[in-house]
């Protein structure tokens, strides 16, 4: 995707990831291959932050039905959905720096 290209935002995503998505577009040359990588990571993340939120409403453990305390399967989730993003993201260069590293789409000047 070049500079000049209209970045076309996934609308199902969070306003937070819409942006990041964005910033990331606009940073990079991205090929379709990498907008489809960086899609996947962004619902990772609002996966994760989903997670997250509801957690802190239920607490991080449960109560089974024998009465036993048990680590909230919502933990498990949330720790996948950070994994994946990280992956993802660890895919498309972007947890590098300098911007000079190989593999990484070139980043736009």
């Amino acid at each position: 995707m070049t500079k000049n290209n209209k970045i076309k935002v996934p609308t199902h995503l969070s306003p937070k990831m819409k942006q990041f998505y964005k910033h990331v577009c606009e940073q990079y040359n991205l090929e379709n291959h990498h907008l489809i990588i960086l899609t996947k990571a962004c619902e990772s993340l609002d996966r994760c932050e989903e997670a997250r939120k509801q957690l802190e409403t239920d607490g991080l453990t449960t109560i089974d039905r024998y009465g036993t305390v048990k680590i909230h399967p919502l933990c498990k989730l949330e720790l996948d959905s950070k994994n994946s993003a990280r992956l993802l993201l660890r895919e498309l260069g972007l947890d590098l720096e300098p911007a000079s590293e190989p593999g990484r789409p070139p980043r736009l000047y």
